[in-house]
């Protein structure tokens, strides 16, 4: 299991976390998240701190509660493909600012991702 970054707080990278798996779709949308408690010995991290993740999520309109039976995805596929259109253009946003700070220009961004991805 992956560590966690001290310069940014434990339920966002869980959140993170959470949200890969749904784009990846490693979750899908109507599966059962596992309880609180039990995401928090996974993560070994106070059960509080799981809570803060979930309802971050869900006022995000990532997850949501019901009443008596869990945190689910949601099912608003639509909801789901805006926010993997974000993911999407988060990494790109944070792909070009490091490759803008080591001085590339566009074309050398493009012509490298492409060589990049022509090796797969």
């Amino acid at each position: 299991m992956d560590e966690f970054n001290a310069s940014k707080p434990i339920y966002l990278q869980l959140a993170d976390r959470i949200n890969r798996q749904i784009v990846s779709k490693e979750l899908k949308a109507g599966e059962k998240l596992p309880s609180v408690r039990d995401m928090g010995i996974k993560y070994s991290v106070n059960p509080n701190t799981i809570q803060r993740t979930y309802s971050e999520l869900e006022r995000e309109g990532i997850l949501e509660t019901r009443r008596g039976q869990g945190t689910f995805v949601t099912e608003q596929e639509d909801r789901l493909v805006q926010q993997r259109e974000h993911l999407k253009h988060e990494q790109i946003q944070l792909f070009v600012e490091v490759m803008q700070e080591m001085g590339y220009s566009s074309s050398e961004m493009i012509s490298g991702l492409k060589d990049h991805l022509d090796k797969f």
